[in-house]
């Protein structure tokens, strides 16, 4: 993966223009829209959610020449997020999709995760792969309408109940 900066994505869709930025994953708002989503995860999970416990703590492994971390903004301020890191082999595993709860069904977990997908694919990973929680059902919806298969487990996170994988073309 080069450590070129992506070119700005920018749609306009229901609610106002939508905004995909590469930012670093220690950049405020970055860690903003992890918090928020960590935060959601433990209110989710019935065993709650622990970051260290689910190794969120590598994040700063979503960053060129290994990974890539995105913020999506909707006027101006930060709705959602996700990234990959390398993960062995020839796959990137992608992680911390998520959208604020107000900017939901705008189709913007849809364009990250494509987004994501592009840039994986450009950087030469055959594959992307990803894990989640048995609860996130509308997560589940999307990975397999967007033409991800369940796999077998491939990591230990302890919070992992599903296993996704999409090849890349």
């Amino acid at each position: 993966m080069t450590s070129r900066k992506s070119k700005t994505q920018t749609d306009t869709i229901q609610g106002g223009a939508i905004r995909l930025d590469i930012v670093p994953p220690d950049s405020p708002e970055a860690r903003a829209c992890r918090e928020a989503y960590f935060d959601e995860l433990a209110r989710r999970f019935a065993e709650g959610f622990d970051p260290e416990a689910g190794k969120a703590s590598r994040d700063d492994d979503m960053r060129p020449p290994s990974g890539v971390f995105i913020v999506a903004r909707r006027e101006g301020v930060p709705v959602g997020c996700g990234g990959f890191t390398r993960r062995e082999g020839e796959f990137a595993e992608m992680k911390r999709v998520w959208t604020s709860p107000e900017a939901r069904g705008l189709g913007i977990a849809r364009r990250i995760l494509r987004e994501l997908e592009r840039l994986a694919a450009e950087a030469g990973y055959r594959a992307i792969r990803l894990d989640t929680h048995g609860s996130l059902g509308e997560a589940h919806a999307l990975y397999r309408g967007e033409g991800y298969r369940e796999i077998g487990r491939y990591n230990d996170n302890p919070y992992a109940q599903l296993w996704f994988e999409k090849r890349l073309g």
